[in-house]
């Protein structure tokens, strides 16, 4: 595009529109003021009326010098306030009214959210990503610059800041100070290192997920100060391959991890603090006969898995349980960590 006035935002168009009607009243009343000697009440009414075209007399009787003024300001007004309409009109069929009160819903939905985790990038693998939570049922908030996105995600319904995933100001207001956990998968390893360590600044607890297309990217960003780093190249390369040797077990593991309608579900439960079910061991938290779920490994806080489980295996507080079970089972599971008795 390379008229101006179409690199102009249409509010500051709209804008401009008011001013130039303001100063054509302006001029109006002072001229009737210098040429009639009237007062700023009867000149502004007669400078308003002659604008508007409605038909009312004059005020007073005009002079020939006020008559000839009175027809310069009748093209000069009626073209400002055609022009304004014409702004007006715009402003509202483009649905900037719109997006400045969606615009006003959505922070206050974003301010309110809590617990919820930051999705950077709107792409192939952020869209995915997306899906995921929300069929999960998981709060989030997506941030991408693309003004296209903006428009696929109002129609979904989906939380979102059109913006710079890297900027401070735009995680801040995601609420990255209350949010559980980070997902940087925007277009380039660059960008996605730049994501990451902005938001370890901000928060260094946060949960990051950083996503990486080389090796020497994954470095990059586990230096950043990502938890974990993705390659979906090599993820999905290992994917292939374990359908191949492994149907059976890969076709279970998609039912249990992504299925829509889930007889069984794998879930992670961390024991907190106070947690019942922390210090004591697997016989004595008996968590089988309590829910129903069955534990399959323990993620201790060191990082490593316990798969090798038994009777004595002690559960500790901060330790994360990898659990199976139907949704009541690891729903009666959740409760139980939470309420002693």
């Amino acid at each position: 595009m390379t008229a101006q006035a179409s690199k102009t935002h249409p509010l500051r168009r709209l804008r401009n529109a008011g001013l130039i009607l303001i100063a054509v009243i302006a001029a109006g009343t002072a001229g009737y003021i210098l040429i009639e000697g009237w007062s700023v009440l009867d000149s502004l009414y007669m400078t308003v009326i002659t604008i508007a075209t409605v038909g009312f007399g004059e005020v007073h009787p005009l002079t020939t010098a006020g008559r000839i003024f009175t027809i310069f300001l009748i093209a000069g007004g009626v073209a400002g306030a055609g022009y304004t309409l014409a702004r007006v009109v715009e402003f509202m069929i483009e649905g900037y009214f719109s997006d400045i009160w969606g615009g006003r819903t959505m922070k206050k939905k974003i301010d309110q959210l809590s617990g919820h985790y930051i999705v950077c990038g709107f792409g192939r693998v952020g869209e995915q990503v997306a899906r995921e939570f929300t069929r999960t049922g998981a709060e989030f908030v997506v941030l991408d610059n693309n003004p296209d996105v903006q428009k696929f995600l109002d129609a979904e319904g989906v939380l979102y800041i059109q913006g710079d995933a890297a900027d401070e100001d735009v995680l801040q207001a995601a609420g990255i100070e209350r949010a559980k956990g980070l997902v940087s998968v925007v277009d380039s390893d660059a960008d996605n290192v730049y994501v990451t360590l902005t938001a370890r600044a901000l928060r260094p607890d946060l949960f990051i997920i950083a996503r990486s297309n080389s090796e020497n990217s994954a470095y990059k960003l586990k230096r950043a100060g990502a938890n974990r780093v993705v390659s979906p190249y090599s993820l999905g390369g290992r994917r292939i391959a374990s359908m191949v040797i492994k149907p059976v077990v890969s076709d279970f593991l998609d039912t249990v991890m992504h299925g829509e309608n889930l007889e069984l579900q794998l879930s992670e439960l961390k024991i907190g603090e106070g947690s019942p079910l922390g210090n004591q061991t697997v016989k004595e938290a008996d968590i089988r006969k309590k829910s129903g779920a069955m534990v399959l490994s323990i993620y201790r806080q060191d990082g490593k898995f316990e798969n090798d489980l038994h009777g004595d295996t002690r559960i500790g507080e901060g330790d994360r349980l990898i659990v199976i079970g139907t949704r009541d089972q690891l729903d009666k599971l959740e409760t139980i960590n939470k309420h002693a008795g």
